[in-house]
């Protein structure tokens, strides 16, 4: 269970959608809604399954797929990479290993500066919560 959640909160790649969209529209088993699924919308992709023996699932599946192919990936990010918090919502969008490796650079940096004596405590763990923020 804990697996299943921890993958849920994962970002969702744009690519990844339209693969999975059109591979229920051209297989020939009923995968119609196994993106919908993967963009964690549980109950729509029960109803693509519920109807796999009609053509509603496969015409709906191409739509979505070439809906996710024209979005850009700001607005597939505002649709389907956000999580709802008790503090309100955050965007929850894939991040490259070199943008963590500058964001955990510069944390280094900060807690020098804050040993140095130039910034204070409180300035550091502000700081250090908004690079943090990015990554997660």
């Amino acid at each position: 269970m804990q697996r299943i959640l921890t993958w849920l909160k994962q970002p969702k790649r744009r690519h990844i959608a339209i693969i999975l969209a059109f591979l229920g529209v051209i297989s020939p088993i009923p995968l119609a809604g196994l993106h919908k699924f993967y963009l964690g919308q549980p109950v729509w992709g029960l109803v693509y399954l519920l109807l796999w023996s009609t053509p509603i699932p496969r015409i709906a599946a191409t739509i979505d797929g070439v809906w996710y192919f024209f979005q850009s990936e700001e607005q597939f990010n505002l649709c389907f990479n956000q999580i709802i918090t008790s503090t309100g919502l955050i965007f929850v969008t894939p991040m490259e290993p070199s943008q963590v490796q500058a964001i955990a650079q510069t944390i280094r940096e900060l807690a020098q500066l804050k040993e140095d004596g130039l910034i204070s405590e409180g300035e550091f763990e502000q700081k250090r919560r908004q690079l943090l923020e990015r990554i997660f």
